[in-house]
């Protein structure tokens, strides 16, 4: 074969494999669902069969640790806030409710007032919040709360030797009538039940005491008082006033009641806690303390020892308290002498008169 022949077979072989590519293109486009079609204009088309898909895999995210850390022994769970604790002297009458921020509170006193009324005392340490009304403060107050340490009580003022004795505590007081800024008034309620505090920023202008053992003990174990008496209905009374609970088994709380109703906050969640303690204590009339109206205040008596009813979890667990100083904490304690352990959570104390009746079911 002349080398012109050569030439002529190598560009025959040539064209054939270069068609045999093109043909071999074509499938593979044919394969991957895609028609031979040129320019933009090409669209997918079925293919069979089709192609496998791996599938991504979705992460799962970490799971959020549980917090750890020192308890807080005013409501048995962690962590553990810093910072100041701040007691609240708030009015627990019709005039002044909806209370504001109560429903945050770590622990709640209802205690009794002049005539027949009752305040209340909100100790603040896991949220500081803004809260009202704030009323004045009461000559017994200090004792109460000195088992708390060096801890701040706020209050618009107070009558007779209440201030004097608030001043010889050991606690911070943060008086509205003696010029402590933050207060201020809520115009849309009526004075003197309008008056409210920003605990957020007290707690950044305050030095003070932080938590502090109480004398409580909690736990989650409901099992040691399973066969203990029902309590999901609690009714007694604070002076001259009604104070009752009710259970909700759905959030783990007794929501405090009002004439018949859940008695709710300013921001609408209702005002509760895991544990109702009804603490029986010695009340005498205080004539060192007397209203505009001619009442004489009252002084509850909270060192000493008493009989108390504990509630959680649905029932009901009779026995003691026991405070043998007023630098010391409140124990309580069971029939057979074992402290009562509350239900993490905080709690709602009704400091109720000796021989103040109490029922429950």
């Amino acid at each position: 074969m002349s080398f012109i022949d050569t030439l002529r077979d190598s560009s025959t072989r040539t064209k054939a494999l270069i068609a045999g590519g093109v043909v071999a293109v074509l499938v593979i486009a044919a394969a991957v669902g895609y028609a031979a079609t040129s320019g933009d204009d090409a669209k997918p088309v079925a293919a069979s069969p089709s192609p496998t898909t791996v599938p991504t895999a979705t992460p799962t995210p970490a799971p959020t640790a549980a917090p750890t850390g020192p308890v807080n022994p005013l409501t048995g769970l962690v962590p553990s806030p810093t910072g100041p604790v701040i007691a609240v002297k708030i009015d627990d009458t019709p005039n002044g409710r909806p209370q504001v921020g109560m429903d945050q509170a770590d622990v709640i006193y209802i205690e009794e007032a002049e005539g027949g009324l009752t305040r209340d005392i909100g100790v603040f340490a896991s949220k500081k919040p803004i809260v009202g009304n704030v009323r004045s403060v009461r000559a017994s107050d200090p004792e109460l709360l000195t088992q708390y340490g060096p801890i701040v009580l706020a209050a618009t003022g107070g009558g007779g030797d209440a201030l004097p004795t608030l001043d010889k505590s050991i606690l911070k007081s943060y008086i509205q009538d003696r010029g402590a800024p933050l207060y201020y008034r809520n115009n849309n309620r009526s004075a003197p039940y309008n008056v409210q505090l920003n605990l957020g920023k007290l707690s950044t202008a305050i030095s003070a005491g932080g938590v502090h053992d109480i004398g409580w003990t909690w736990s989650a174990d409901a099992s040691p008082y399973a066969a203990a008496a029902p309590g999901t209905t609690i009714n007694t009374k604070v002076g001259g006033t009604a104070v009752g609970f009710v259970w909700d088994a759905a959030t783990n709380e007794y929501v405090r009641l009002i004439d018949g109703s859940k008695m709710k906050a300013a921001s609408g969640n209702l005002i509760g806690a895991p544990n109702v303690i009804v603490q029986f204590c010695t009340v005498t009339t205080n004539t060192h303390d007397i209203d505009r109206a001619g009442n004489p205040g009252k002084y509850t008596q909270s060192v000493g020892t008493g009989k108390v009813s504990v509630f959680r979890n649905g029932h009901r667990i009779d026995g003691t308290w026991s405070r043998t100083s007023i630098n010391n904490g409140t124990s309580l304690t069971d029939a057979s002498g074992n402290q009562i352990p509350l239900m993490p959570g905080g709690a709602i104390v009704a400091l109720a008169t000796v021989g103040a009746p109490l029922t429950s079911k």
